[in-house]
């Protein structure tokens, strides 16, 4: 048997904030999921004025974040023609993510989660959601 750490409603719930506050501070607000280390969806919130839009492309980089154990911006790079992962984004029944703005949640060398924005640009999203693995990385340390 193997035993596994899992990512808690509280440590989304301060992941969650960690985003918001990033979000509020760039001035964009934005879409942002939280998943578990499968994948599904632990806690999404909108902010007033994020597109409507944005609300599944947030929760499909969550789930590429969390299920793939990597960066939507790392499979974009490697999904284009020509590259290895090309088409990948057709899988899953096209909830897996090239753009960036998600990431894997890691509690040292094991998978918990995901962390997916989105409503500003790709970089702008991942400056939100990297907010939220910073915040998470902290709480492992206390």
């Amino acid at each position: 048997m193997r035993m596994v750490p899992k990512l808690t409603l509280m440590d989304a719930d301060s992941i969650m904030r960690a985003c918001f506050k990033k979000a509020g501070e760039i001035g964009v607000d934005m879409d942002i999921a939280i998943t578990d280390d499968g994948g599904n969806l632990i806690l999404f919130k909108r902010m007033d004025n994020a597109r409507i839009t944005s609300i599944d492309i947030a929760m499909g980089k969550s789930f590429t974040a969390s299920a793939a154990r990597k960066s939507t911006r790392a499979y974009g790079e490697i999904s284009v023609p020509g590259k290895p992962a090309f088409g990948i984004n057709t899988s899953n029944q096209g909830k897996f993510s090239i753009v960036a703005g998600g990431l894997p949640l890691f509690a040292g060398e094991q998978i918990v989660g995901g962390v997916g924005c989105s409503s500003g640009t790709p970089d702008q999203d991942e400056i939100v959601a990297q907010a939220g693995v910073d915040a998470f990385l902290m709480m492992q340390n206390y």
